[in-house]
């Protein structure tokens, strides 16, 4: 009698055992399509700051255009004073005042006449539209390309900073805003030493950085 008893209880775990084996192994076999990826966000479908896809071409930028398995189009090209650009078989093409993704997509309408499925990449290689002006007593004065939240400190910097004869007390920025100008004060001593960082302003286009 305990001989059966033993063989049946045994019998019944190792059916435990294989139930709960073949659990674990349809949970791996689940497929993973429902994983988001790590370098993919939820509701996107690339990479990548929005905050690139809204910048506004201007003229005299230089623009990258990528066609993929293309190189005969592909190139480097600046854009024209007159807002346009110029590749092989589109000639003339309105850039300035679209954004990167826009011109991409104008430029892939236009080939579609020539290329199968045409594949099309815009990027803004150097920015030449939106500057800057840093006068007065430092030693590069001059009209500096507008980095992306450029501030008051990194055009000082990209000035090559100040001569001896500066007064760095009395630094201000000029500000054109609807046909007025505004004087708007900068606190060099006290921005450098963390005191006053929100005098560390990020500038505008066509704002002129002045040191006395």
């Amino acid at each position: 009698m305990k001989l059966m008893i033993s063989f049946f209880l045994a019998a019944g775990l190792a059916a435990a055992g294989g139930r709960a084996n073949s659990g674990i192994s349809a949970e791996q076999d689940k497929p993973d399509e429902a994983k988001p990826s790590k370098n993919q966000t939820p509701g996107s479908s690339s990479p990548g700051p929005q905050a690139d896809f809204a910048y506004k071409i201007g003229p005299q930028d230089m623009l990258q255009i990528d066609v993929w398995k293309e190189p005969e189009i592909t190139r480097l090209v600046p854009v024209r004073p007159d807002g346009k650009i110029t590749l092989p078989l589109l000639n003339d093409v309105q850039a300035a005042g679209l954004t990167p993704m826009e011109l991409a997509s104008i430029i892939s309408d236009g080939l579609k006449k020539y290329i199968n499925n045409p594949q099309v990449t815009v990027s803004v290689s150097t920015i030449n539209s939106r500057r800057v002006y840093v006068t007065g007593e430092v030693t590069k004065p001059g009209a500096f390309p507008m980095l992306p939240n450029m501030t008051v400190l990194q055009a000082l910097t990209s000035a090559g900073g100040f001569t001896q004869f500066a007064k760095i007390k009395s630094i201000y920025v000029l500000r054109t805003e609807s046909g007025k100008q505004t004087k708007i004060p900068f606190s060099y001593k006290a921005v450098v030493e963390g005191k006053k960082p929100e005098d560390n302003i990020e500038l505008q286009p066509g704002d002129t950085v002045v040191v006395p």
